[in-house]
């Protein structure tokens, strides 16, 4: 298992981030590996034939999918850390993809070559020999790609993933005031955990040990994966992946749900609007700017349901951040399925375990 060691200074400026392209990643490769779990198997099937015909249509794109999304090594030409935080656009990461030559694109994908995923081992074998890598400028053709897929398969839900990936970021960060990196890591995956004051073990298998520059470790969230994988920029840059939060209710909920009749019946009008406007964690004063409401009335529906164990606040700065319970995503009919069950169909994650870029079964 390979051991991630921070500073001082490194664990401090240690963020989370967001990632259009990790999300297109693990986006793809969900969608490329068959037998979809029960709960995205609508998504899958409407996204299924567009991603069919751009593999038909082009032998690189048909390659380059079907080798990333039977590895257990992501390439390091795609796995890079977002360069922006929160902030992080598409075109940024897209801009870095543009940069690698075509000589160390080509050895990125023979180490991914080499780590089939066992699962996965006869439709790895189809891509391993890369034959299909012909002509040139391999990287900008990678970054036209991820632009189509992004454009196809992840943009038209963006704003409902990230609101998702976001309300992850918050429960961290809660934790993260509290309890200190340790308890915002804990459950993040059952493959990565903190190691003393100062270091991260990550993986299964004997890989190298990593120092992270002092700019920190960067933990970036994605709602279709069910492992994690590492991803490594410049020199001391890294950037873990993991599955957040609930992620499996953002592609079984219809775009157009409304809170539910039956929900205002039992707690009433206001407080069910509450409940369904905290699918993204937020403050009184955000909520009340939200629902036209004035301060005093979401204060007092906040409290009710603080009560009633539905909304728990957390301190951070100045701030108080409201959020659902797990009580509250059941009543509201946002919670989790059984994550045994869930992974049963989804197979785990890109990536590998002792590269640039890993991923693990799910927990």
């Amino acid at each position: 298992m390979a051991v991630l060691h921070l500073s001082p200074l490194a664990l401090a400026r240690s963020r989370f981030a967001l990632s259009p392209l990790a999300e297109t990643l693990g986006t793809v490769i969900a969608l490329a590996r068959p037998g979809p779990a029960p709960w995205f198997a609508a998504w899958h099937a409407r996204h299924l034939p567009a991603l069919a015909a751009v593999g038909a249509a082009d032998p690189f794109a048909r390659g380059l999918i079907g080798l990333v999304s039977s590895t257990t090594w992501l390439p390091r030409c795609v796995a890079i850390p977002p360069p922006d935080g929160l902030r992080t656009s598409l075109a940024d990461e897209l801009a870095a993809v543009r940069t690698l030559p075509d000589a160390a694109f080509r050895a990125a994908l023979e180490t991914t070559a080499a780590h089939p995923h066992p699962g996965h081992a006869a439709r790895h074998h189809r891509h391993r020999d890369l034959s299909w890598l012909t002509g040139h400028a391999w990287a900008d053709r990678t970054a036209d790609l991820l632009q189509y897929l992004w454009r196809t398969h992840v943009a038209p839900d963006w704003t409902r993933r990230r609101t998702l990936l976001e309300r992850d970021v918050a429960h961290r960060a809660g934790l993260l005031a509290t309890r200190g990196w340790p308890g915002a890591l804990d459950q993040m995956s059952r493959h990565s955990t903190w190691e003393g004051p100062d270091a991260i073990r990550f993986g299964r298998r004997p890989g190298p040990d990593r120092v992270i520059g002092d700019t920190g470790m960067l933990f970036v969230p994605v709602s279709l994966a069910t492992g994690t994988w590492l991803c490594e920029g410049p020199p001391g840059h890294y950037a873990q992946v993991y599955p957040a939060r609930g992620a499996a209710t953002v592609h079984a909920v219809p775009e157009h749900a409304t809170p539910g009749r039956a929900l205002a019946r039992l707690v009433g009008t206001g407080r069910a609007g509450l409940l369904h406007a905290l699918r993204q964690p937020a403050t009184s004063t955000e909520l009340a700017a939200r629902l036209q409401q004035s301060l005093g009335t979401v204060g007092g529906h906040l409290a009710v349901l603080r009560d009633a164990g539905l909304v728990v606040g957390t301190r951070v700065g100045r701030r108080v951040v409201y959020r659902r319970t797990e009580r509250g995503d059941l009543l509201v009919g946002d919670a989790e399925p059984d994550p045994g069950h869930a992974a049963d169909g989804l197979n785990p994650a890109p990536g590998g375990e002792n590269g640039m870029s890993t991923t693990h079964p799910p927990g």
